[in-house]
């Protein structure tokens, strides 16, 4: 398997779906910043993958042949919030195989207001069993979001578990909104206070709604290549995929009775020590991180299941600020899903744009000084969870 840089990245600003974006607007504008950055033209594209998980078929064709009609291999993909990632793990895996010499990852998302809900009523629905088994642990409702539960039942678990306060997972959505303050392409920048977070609407388990992440709309996109590609191009000390793991559900999301394992934790902390096997670095290597915070009790787990913490001390980590600047490891400085937005198919995607130009030095105010590793976490629930490290060369 060969090294694989990214060369390129691109992100659109973030916006509600009232701002009424088409998807092909945002997805080329991606494409198009990424190729850029990249210094490379459509061309030199071999292989693309494109990801969205709400629209019709064969939108990755509508949308690259905005950039160029070639010919090349394009990929529809669709695995829900880790679209994104799953698009530049395929990509990644291109390069490294020697399939391909240079590829294009591209994730849009032209969301609807409100939370998600299904399309298709007259089939089965892929999260079934998911809810079925969350429903065994305590009795689903009628009015909050189903992801709102999934997740918000993990806290709850947690909170039972370790004893920790509701006004824990509040403190993220404030470390959020402030990292956002300084992110010209986030959605919601304003700052919140504890309070504030306390007292928006109770949505369920210790959530209130501005501990979830709102629909959004947007694209991301990035270009990778070969050593043997940059050096033909002259492109010198790229940022690098340093390790990267791809995994599923296990059997123990379904029998351990455990909604913290329902939403993922074992496919996370699996990926992530196969990543740092990979590479041969740790979580105290890691001087910044983009992680899946599309609600407060999610990037709480995750903390652990990345290995930031150890098991039952994430309290901790919030209160003594080793998530944030001047702490152990700055966490979403992007924002995150929670405050930057979170288009399903694009979120992989922006999440490695931040990690690029944070890597560059490129992140103007909210640059962490130094940084020359970092990790990215992307979790679709149904499912499957992309851990990827990047290093500086």
């Amino acid at each position: 398997m060969r090294r694989v840089n990214v060369i390129g990245v691109g992100m659109t600003k973030f916006t509600t779906p009232k701002a009424l974006i088409p998807y092909t607007v945002m997805g080329l504008e991606a494409g198009r910043a990424a190729l850029k950055d990249s210094g490379v033209e459509y061309k030199d594209i071999e292989q693309a993958y494109t990801g969205w998980v709400y629209g019709d078929s064969c939108a990755g064709e509508k949308v690259v042949y905005e950039l160029g009609v070639t010919g090349i291999p394009i990929f529809n993909l669709n695995n829900n919030c880790s679209t994104g990632s799953n698009a530049l793990y395929l990509a990644r895996q291109a390069v490294a195989s020697g399939v391909v010499e240079c590829a294009l990852a591209l994730g849009f998302e032209q969301m609807q207001p409100g939370a998600l809900g299904m399309i298709f009523n007259d089939r089965p629905h892929p999260m079934e069993t998911f809810f079925a088994k969350l429903n065994e642990i305590h009795e689903l409702s009628a009015e909050a979001p189903p992801a709102a539960q999934l997740f918000g039942g993990a806290g709850l678990e947690y909170m039972e578990k370790y004893g920790i306060k509701k006004e824990t997972f509040a403190k993220i959505s404030v470390k959020a909104r402030k990292h956002a303050e300084h992110n010209e392409r986030a959605v919601f920048r304003d700052l919140l206070t504890v309070e504030e977070v306390m007292a928006s609407p109770h949505i369920f388990g210790p959530l209130t709604r501005y501990q979830c992440c709102p629909p959004t709309c947007g694209a991301g996109a990035a270009v990778l290549c070969s050593d043997e590609f940059a050096k033909k191009h002259n492109i010198s000390s790229p940022v690098f995929i340093a390790g990267q793991s791809m995994i599923s559900d296990f059997a123990s999301t379904f029998e351990d009775r455990s909604p913290i394992k329902i939403v993922g934790y074992d496919m996370t902390e699996t990926a992530a020590k196969a990543v740092y096997e990979e590479s041969g670095l740790g979580p105290d290597d890691m001087d910044v991180v983009e992680l899946h915070d599309c609600f407060t009790a999610n990037e709480l787990i995750t903390y652990e299941g990345l290995g930031l913490t150890p098991e039952g001390t994430a309290e901790k980590f919030i209160e003594d600020g080793d998530n944030t600047y001047g702490g152990k490891v700055v966490t979403n400085p992007s924002g995150g899903l929670l405050s930057k937005g979170h288009p399903l198919g694009a979120t992989g995607l922006a999440q490695c744009a931040e990690l690029v130009w944070q890597l560059r030095g490129e992140a103007g105010v909210r640059q962490v000084e130094g940084a020359k590793n970092g990790l990215q976490h992307n979790i679709g629930l149904g499912g499957a969870a992309v851990v990827t490290m990047y290093r500086k060369s």
